[in-house]
């Protein structure tokens, strides 16, 4: 388990994080910076939903100042590391058997709203989940507005991160759980999957859904009945339904 607290200076060391998989609560950008490894940046900021903001310099040599009161080399960016820790997937997968429980993991197909991944980050740690799973890239990132939304619940459950999804399904599948999508993509509801046994429950994102290739390594689809003129629900009540039938089904099997 890895936990980060502190802050990263330069363009390139910043660079380096993101695309190392490094979880960036914020980047700080000097006004009007410019040059090829700045432009860099900024695609990747945009690339990984990444909170950033343009401030003066003398905002950057306040967030760079040590406690020697020496300003390290910022070159114009400054970036604040997330505090949420996240757990590697096989050691995961390990402790959860260990507990001679029926597992129970949320796989987030690249959510990019932080506001619902911290609610569903939420609904998952009120309803028993063992472990949530998000994509390196692509996904919202579990910063301060995250944990916020997530009550706290961001501390208490365990996050792991993938390269892709696809890389955790088939470790999932390994031990034999059952990946069951929540699609309208099928005449099924959630109500006619089977909750009791070992699931991994996986939910897309807000705008495309779950992508083609995670779904058809799903082995459930099971959509939301909706009796509305709206066509869909916000993915963090879609996620909440999904985990309450569990629940429901779970309570009456002990």
């Amino acid at each position: 388990m890895e936990k980060n607290t502190s802050k990263i200076f330069g363009l390139r060391a910043i660079i380096e994080a993101i695309n190392s998989g490094q979880e960036i609560e914020k980047v700080y950008l000097q006004k009007e910076l410019k040059g090829e490894l700045a432009g860099t940046l900024n695609h990747l900021i945009k690339e990984n939903n990444i909170s950033s903001s343009y401030v003066p310099i003398e905002k950057l040599n306040k967030l760079s100042k040590s406690d020697k009161n020496l300003n390290q080399n910022h070159q114009g960016a400054v970036a604040k590391i997330s505090s949420i820790s996240f757990t590697n997937i096989e050691e995961l997968i390990e402790k959860v058997l260990d507990k001679n429980k029926i597992p129970l993991f949320l796989l987030l197909d690249q959510i990019s709203d932080v506001r619902n991944l911290g609610a569903i980050i939420r609904t998952a740690e009120c309803t028993g989940v063992d472990g949530i799973i998000i994509p390196t890239h692509g996904s919202a990132p579990v910063n301060s507005e995250a944990i916020k939304t997530s009550a706290g619940a961001a501390f208490n459950i365990p996050i792991c991160k993938v390269n892709h999804i696809l890389d955790a399904i088939y470790q999932l599948k390994a031990i034999e759980l059952q990946i069951v999508a929540i699609t309208e993509k099928t005449n099924n509801t959630v109500y006619d999957i089977d909750f009791s046994k070992p699931t991994a429950l996986i939910l897309g994102s807000e705008h495309k859904g779950i992508s083609s290739s995670v779904l058809k390594n799903s082995d459930v689809k099971g959509k939301l009945p909706l009796l509305g003129t709206i066509e869909s629900l916000n993915v963090s009540v879609a996620c909440g339904v999904a985990l309450y039938e569990s629940v429901r089904q779970r309570m009456n099997q002990s």
